[in-house]
Order: C-alpha cells, then sequence, then structure tokens
C-alpha cells in the first residue's frame, strides 16, 4: 500500500508541473500527463512520435467529470456503461475544457470513465482529467505487460510508476464506442 500511495504523490507532483508519467491504467500500461495543458499534451504527442491528428485518450474518474469536458451526453449511455464489463471508451462529440491539441478537428475527444484502483485514485487526487496513450512508439505494438515497454518510452518520461510492474497478466486494449440516438457505432472491439 506504501508504493500506491506514493505513486500517487509522486504523479500528482509530475502532473502538476506538465510532466508526463508513465502508468498502470485498467488497460494498457499508459503515458500519462495532465488532460487540460496543451504543453503536456505536445510533450506525448512528441514522445509517441505521434501526428496530433491522431487522437488520445482521456481518463476520468466518473459520469460527473464527463460532463464537465463534453457540451451534451445523452444520459442512457451512462446506464449501458453500468452493464458491460470491459472497459469502454466513448467518442464524445462537442468537446470542451480540454487542451485544444488533444481535441479532435471535429471537435471530438475519446474519454474513459476509469475503475481501476489505481488510476481512479490518482484522477481523483489530482482533480483532473489525465491523458492515457498506450505506452509504444506509434505505429509500434502496445506492450501488454510492464516488461514490454521500451527503454525509450521509459527514458522519455519524467516518472514511472512502481505499482503493478510486477503484474504479469496480458493486458488488452478498451473497446471504443460512438454513442450517437442510442445507437453504439463500434470503433474498435
Amino acid at each position: 500500500m506504501q508504493s500506491f500511495l506514493q505513486d500517487i504523490d509522486e504523479c500528482v507532483k509530475h502532473l502538476n508541473k506538465g510532466n508526463l508519467i508513465l502508468y498502470p491504467t485498467d488497460t494498457v500500461w499508459g503515458i500519462g500527463c495532465d488532460a487540460t495543458n496543451d504543453k503536456s499534451v505536445e510533450k506525448a504527442f512528441r514522445l509517441k512520435k505521434r501526428s496530433d491528428e491522431k487522437a488520445m485518450i482521456v481518463l476520468v474518474e466518473d459520469e460527473k467529470e464527463v460532463i464537465k469536458y463534453v457540451k451534451t451526453v445523452d444520459q442512457s449511455l451512462f446506464d449501458y456503461l453500468k452493464k458491460i464489463n470491459k472497459p469502454t471508451t466513448v467518442i464524445y462529440d462537442d468537446a470542451t475544457n480540454l487542451a485544444d491539441n488533444l481535441i479532435s478537428k471535429d471537435g471530438s475527444i475519446a474519454i474513459r470513465i476509469c475503475k481501476e484502483d489505481f488510476c481512479s485514485a490518482l484522477i481523483k487526487t489530482f482533480g483532473k482529467p489525465i491523458v492515457s496513450t498506450s505506452a509504444n512508439i506509434s505505429g509500434m505494438p502496445s506492450p501488454k505487460i510492464f516488461n514490454e515497454i521500451s527503454d525509450e518510452i521509459k527514458n522519455g518520461v519524467d516518472y514511472i510508476v512502481q505499482y503493478r510492474q510486477n503484474d504479469l497478466v496480458p493486458s488488452q486494449p478498451s473497446t471504443i464506442i460512438r454513442w450517437q440516438n442510442r445507437n453504439i457505432e463500434i470503433i474498435r472491439p
């Protein structure tokens, strides 16, 4: 438990400074930063060698947080999300209050409500949404466990979480959906 709390404190210090962290999420290990800070988001794009045309996911703690960062939300979506077991990222239209370079050109944003203990505690303690983009160089496979993360990524972040580094259960990316008029479009199963 001590490592867990120390990791939370260190992550929050770094996120508040605009730094990048490497952390376990409810899916794969992610590169994280303050989702409201344009400079931090730019650092994440550069580390991944990724075009800023490609979107990154934002993690929030709960439904109330989604409403702060999306202008209109169909409340029935939250009922749907409560019924499924796999982490699911939703693409929302009309993003607001996030870093401009995080919002897609069409105004959309991908947000996932994170229920995993560490991530949830981190988001709650930080008090803002956190970027989560897989811990790999763009175009390379997403690491399924910590030991598969490249040295280039590990050396490119400012803080690496200790918690769950020894977890050898392979992780999977989230499902990605778009929800419009109570219809689900599956982007990534």
